[in-house]
């Protein structure tokens, strides 16, 4: 298979504007109206790449308007880079999904911005890389009078700072008005908590642990390396049943940092002879696509090693070698974006075999996450417990522009079963997904047994069934603190508030 040896660093993107494109071009006339001026500004001209990257290599580049009915220069915004970014989403919109009439990149939470698409300066590739520079934690709301801690990275100033997944946050830079409105014109308490957290380097909050004792913390935000395994453990739940449990937070790059994390938790596994396996995805929004390959492998029985995992189909031009602006950018061999090409294989990691594994998914469950689920689902036994996943069977590697890293889906991903197209997500306990539906629980840390969504894996291994007769486990429900929030408002604060984390599928290239 085709593999591309490829990673992105900040030091790759020196300011060079694309020009090249433009010279020679004609100016537009009423006879020639999608013509590319060759004269403008440095940001015209970013912005005009943008679009001939996106006509040249996005998977639905046929759905775009010629040039003149685009108008990529007239797109604005506070900084050069808010202006990129509302043509991008733009230009996401022409293409549409003829199973919804909505297009591709349709978010019902943010609707009119790309669902996949975007630009950035560079700090995808460093985040992909495993170093952050935030407070390490990320916050949620339960119910609207209730705003917790969602997950901690060990090493972070949110762990320094003891945070633990499930307390509550009752104050906030002497603020205590933190009741979610996000649905009210103007929404001060939601747009106060956001500020807070991404706008500051500082931050002093009061927490409500379990046992309902408060403490005082005052924190910066730091660099650290992300350890995207938060929690691993075996439990023995007796007959000879014994279950492995993984939460893995983000699929960072797999040498330079996952790895190294991944395999001490699957070495454990194997030792501890573990019968059933849950890997917990409900809040890594993806990353590289080779530690999701990876991920598989570690999971994937022995017997499939050199069979199908998955094949990424790249658009017509990219197949038919029709690429002049991306051939500047990569070392690109004719028949590179052939579906042949682009076929990747399992490769068993490790002696770990099992038959079956519970996979648990909520709405941040999204690209690499996915497509690991997706590469397994033909292969043995895949369980989803919790609720629809994000839907992105897409991916892309970064095109250079300027100062700017643009990220536009250029390939779909099939597995062998040539399943692919969930772009409405994958809802557990359907047809297609075998499993069980059942709402978050961040009342409880990882792996306590009796967090509702890890109990009931437990409950199917050991009863066969998902219905958790266990009286000490508490649902969501039960524990939110007032009005419940929405599927749909729950979604999206994740979006809002994984800003900081990768939300990608990203294969490497040669540049």
């Amino acid at each position: 298979m085709k593999k591309y040896n490829f990673y992105l660093t900040a030091l790759l993107f020196s300011v060079i504007y694309f020009s090249a494109c433009k010279k020679n071009q004609p100016l537009p006339t009423a006879s020639n109206p999608d013509a590319i001026p060759n004269t403008g500004t440095a940001l015209d001209k970013l912005k005009d790449s943008v679009y001939l990257f996106t006509r040249e290599d996005n998977l639905w580049y046929d759905a775009l308007p010629g040039y003149s009915t685009v108008n990529p220069r007239s797109f604005t915004g506070k900084t050069d880079l808010e202006a990129l970014q509302s043509e991008v989403d733009a230009l996401s919109q022409y293409s549409k999904n003829p199973a919804t009439g909505k297009p591709y990149e349709y978010d019902a939470a943010h609707a009119g911005e790309a669902k996949y698409s975007f630009i950035d300066q560079g700090q995808t590739a460093t985040a992909l890389g495993g170093t952050k520079g935030d407070y390490g934690f990320t916050p949620v709301w339960i119910a609207v009078s209730d705003l917790r801690v969602k997950y901690v990275y060990p090493g972070s100033p949110a762990d320094k700072a003891a945070l633990v997944r499930g307390y509550q946050v009752v104050k906030i830079n002497g603020r205590t008005a933190l009741d979610y409105d996000a649905n009210a014109n103007p929404s001060p308490n939601y747009d106060f908590v956001v500020d807070a957290f991404f706008n500051s380097t500082t931050i002093n909050m009061t927490l409500k642990k379990p046992d309902n004792t408060t403490f005082d913390v005052t924190m910066a935000t730091g660099s650290y390396t992300v350890n995207p395994v938060l929690s691993s453990k075996v439990l023995d739940l007796g007959n000879g049943k014994k279950m492995g449990y993984l939460v893995f937070n983000s699929f960072t790059d797999l040498t330079k940092n996952a790895k190294g994390y991944l395999d001490p938790a699957f070495a454990s596994f194997t030792a501890a002879g573990i019968t059933d396996l849950v890997v917990d995805l409900r809040y890594n929004g993806g990353g590289a696509v080779e530690t999701a390959e990876y991920l598989s492998n570690l999971i994937v029985p022995t017997a499939k090693t050199n069979t199908l995992m998955y094949t990424e189909y790249y658009n017509d031009k990219l197949q038919n070698d029709k690429y002049p602006l991306l051939e500047k950018k990569y070392l690109i061999k004719p028949g590179d974006f052939k579906p042949g090409n682009n076929k990747a294989l399992f490769s068993k990691q490790g002696t770990l075999n099992i038959g079956r594994v519970f996979f648990i998914v909520t709405g941040s469950t999204a690209s690499a996450s996915e497509l690991t689920i997706n590469n397994l689902i033909p292969e043995m036994n895949v369980q989803l417990i919790g609720t629809t996943t994000y839907g992105k069977p897409v991916g892309f590697f970064a095109i250079p522009i300027g100062a700017y890293q643009y990220y536009t889906p250029e390939f779909e991903s099939k597995n062998s079963a040539g399943q692919g197209g969930y772009y409405a997500g994958m809802t557990p306990g359907s047809a297609t997904y075998p499993g069980v539906q059942a709402a978050d629980d961040v009342t409880h840390d990882f792996g306590d047994v009796n967090e509702a969504l890890l109990a009931k894996a437990i409950s199917y291994t050991v009863k066969g069934t998902y219905s958790v007769a266990n009286p000490q486990v508490k649902t969501l429900n039960a524990s939110r603190s007032g009005t419940a929030l929405s599927e749909e408002q729950l979604n999206h604060v994740a979006r809002d508030f994984s800003r900081n984390e990768l939300n990608q599928m990203i294969v490497k290239r040669k540049h």
